[in-house]
């Protein structure tokens, strides 16, 4: 178990309370009155702790090497059911964008979301899940498929932005997270996105226009993550912290202003903390939205989504 600096305190706690069981195996000590107290202290403290997080901390449990990736939740979703679908038709197969058809409870969904490695070789081969333009053009090709057939979609964002090599604008990164904005607007098919952990700039904006957008508590979605804000304006990523706090990027910052429309909640100490409860959260929310489409006309759907996009910012005549 790896812990973030200011869960430090749980990890003492935690220590404790490992070793006044182990006494109480080993010895004919009776510690069951201490160890309850440390239990008790221990979820006091994790109760603190996680109810009053920074902005600057909920970017790093966003960012948390044990939180479940896209991966995870399509296989607790969707189990053996999934069939993943590859390559854009064009160039190649990016290996930072996954997608494939898969069945939730009865409902068969095209999932696509972009994906992050487990270790050093898993994460040069997923690219850190920063996708090229032809994981976009292929998260197109499959929405696409998705609504020939009548087949809802569920994207599932966990980005730190696109890939900003020269390879990839030489390809037509910009064209290509704006050919998925425009033709997601109008897609005759439910939408519904789900943030699962980092939702930076236009790599998380690519595969996020949803009838429902459904935000993870301890994610952030931002036009640009804190370091970056802070080395732009400041000269030095030291002020990062500082950063994330202006740029409103949490998951109740986006709620307030109404840029996505459910917070779905995590269990103390984050998805990590407990997959199978978070998974099912999960599960339940992205069925109990696409509940409230199906029985839509592509027309009202589309005509609906437009209205809801068009509704966000302030526009002066």
């Amino acid at each position: 178990m790896e812990y973030l600096d200011f869960e430090l305190p749980i990890k003492e706690l935690e220590a404790q309370l490992q070793k006044c069981e182990i006494i109480g195996t080993e010895s004919e000590v009776d510690v069951s009155e201490t160890c309850k107290q440390i239990e008790k202290k221990l979820i006091a403290t994790k109760t603190e702790i996680y109810k009053n997080l920074t902005p600057w901390q909920r970017v790093q449990m966003s960012r948390h090497p044990n939180r479940p990736y896209t991966l995870d939740y399509v296989k607790a979703l969707c189990g053996e059911s999934f069939l993943e679908l590859h390559g854009d038709r064009n160039v190649k197969d990016d290996k930072a964008m996954i997608g494939g058809l898969g069945k939730i409870g009865d409902q068969t969904f095209m999932l696509i979301g972009q994906q992050k490695g487990y270790n050093t070789k898993t994460r040069q081969y997923r690219n850190f899940g920063m996708a090229n333009p032809e994981g976009y053009r292929k998260a197109l090709r499959l929405m696409k498929s998705a609504e020939k057939f009548g087949i809802p979609v569920v994207t599932l964002i966990d980005t730190p932005g696109a890939y900003p090599g020269l390879e990839a604008e030489e390809r037509g990164q910009g064209e290509a997270i704006a050919r998925n904005i425009l033709e997601m607007t109008r897609l005759k098919v439910p939408i519904i996105t789900v943030i699962i952990g980092e939702g930076a700039s236009g790599g998380a904006l690519g595969i996020g226009v949803g009838d429902k957008v459904l935000m993870l508590e301890n994610t952030w979605y931002s036009v640009i993550s804190p370091e970056s804000c802070s080395s732009i304006l400041w000269r030095s990523w030291e002020y990062k912290e500082q950063a994330a706090d202006a740029l409103k990027l949490t998951a109740n910052d986006m709620k307030k202003m109404k840029l996505v429309d459910l917070i779905v909640k995590e269990p103390i100490g984050g998805a990590h903390s407990d997959r199978e409860t978070t998974f099912a959260t999960v599960r339940e929310a992205i069925l109990k939205s696409y509940d409230e489409f199906k029985n839509l006309s592509p027309k009202e759907l589309v005509k609906n989504r437009m209205e809801k996009y068009l509704n966000m910012g302030v526009f002066k005549g």
